[in-house]
């Protein structure tokens, strides 16, 4: 298909959705820099936006089949995941107790981001291919030791969120393939299981900690464990229905709400431009999600499906985990608001699969 008309052909309303949450990110970084008087951030996700922009434009020229057809560079991609996971041990820096960030100069680079989408592209090529099979047992073993070696590197780092986030990735395209009833029963019983044996003997006391102070906020000190949540809520319920400006909020500005370009954005958010502010956030989301559910639907392969699918579930686990967060209707396991915190590895990974989304699109029309 000639050049012109495969741009002609993108899904234009999933650009630009994807690209206003981005803006509105800026606008609260910018925001929240204002008080430290340091811009650093904010000009870096410009640079990541410009990057992510130059990457989705180049992976939507590239045939989608290319993905699907060479198993081994998936594999490659995959075991070299691997590989920069087990290195964040040995040469990565100690943030806050966690190991998941390289430093690379003045940037900071997240491996865990990548194997995400390499996961999505591993699985969806893996029940492609087997879907009459889905009733074997077998599939299910395999297929769970593929996102099992890479979850436990990043669950020992310690990071509790991603680990949820990729099992969730892994259960939703198990579901779509049409795995049988009782494999599915089977499966909680194991999850369960290892539950309580994760909570035994391999979580770290402040993340149990965490757990505990979401079950019971009453009985947690203000300064303690639950000093963030309770200023994200304090941030939340302070913003009314148009909020107190951007670089007015006492929460945001004042240093009271933390990792306010990260994990908190949406309590920063919510103070800063109010109801007005989130339900425009919510319904952008909306309207992204719709796009990929839409190419989902539209698409005439499994693989396709199963990849629009995988990114859904993706997309839909961080950002209602995060706002979860955020609102103390889940415990803090450290996931950012997709598109929209602060974060160049997440931020470029996401219009890589975007870039892939279009392929299909365009092959598709």
């Amino acid at each position: 298909m000639p050049f012109l008309n495969r741009i002609k052909n993108w899904d234009w309303i999933l650009v630009v959705s994807a690209v206003l949450l981005v803006l509105i990110g800026l606008a609260s970084i910018y925001s929240s820099s204002l008080g430290k008087e340091n811009f650093f951030n904010f000009k870096k996700q410009i640079i990541f936006l410009i990057l992510g922009l130059f990457l989705m434009f180049f992976f939507s020229l590239l045939d989608w089949r290319f993905f699907k057809s060479n198993s081994y560079l998936i594999l490659f991609f995959y075991f070299l995941c691997i590989l920069l996971l087990a290195g964040l041990y040995i040469f990565a820096p100690s943030i806050r107790g966690v190991r998941s960030w390289y430093k690379l100069g003045p940037v900071f680079f997240d491996p865990t981001e990548i194997i995400k989408i390499v996961l999505i592209i591993l699985l969806a090529k893996y029940f492609s291919m087997r879907h009459v099979e889905m009733y074997r047992l077998k599939h299910i073993i395999l297929s769970g030791a593929y996102v099992l070696l890479p979850a436990l590197l990043i669950f020992f780092q310690p990071e509790l969120g991603s680990t949820l986030v990729i099992f969730s990735l892994w259960i939703v395209v198990l579901l779509i393939s049409g795995i049988q009833i009782r494999h599915f029963l089977l499966l909680c019983l194991v999850i369960f299981l290892i539950s309580i044996l994760g909570w035994s003997f391999f979580l770290k006391d402040y993340q149990k900690e965490r757990i505990l102070t979401f079950l019971n906020p009453g009985e947690v000190a203000p300064l303690g464990i639950g000093w963030n949540q309770k200023q994200a809520e304090i941030a939340i319920g302070s913003g009314g229905f148009f909020g107190k400006g951007l670089g007015k909020g006492s929460q945001t500005q004042y240093g009271f709400l933390p990792e306010n370009q990260t994990d908190f954005i949406f309590a920063s958010l919510a103070e800063e431009t109010g109801i007005f502010g989130v339900g425009v956030l919510f319904i952008l989301f909306l309207i992204f999600i719709w796009r990929i559910l839409k190419i989902a639907i539209a698409s005439g392969t499994n693989f396709t499906r199963l990849f629009a699918s995988g990114l859904v579930a993706l997309f839909v686990s961080e950002f209602f985990i995060n706002i979860g967060m955020n609102l103390g209707v889940l415990p803090i396991v450290g996931i950012s608001l997709p598109l929209v915190s602060y974060g160049g590895a997440g931020l470029i990974m996401a219009f890589v699969s975007l870039g892939i989304l279009q392929s299909i699109k365009i092959e598709d029309s």
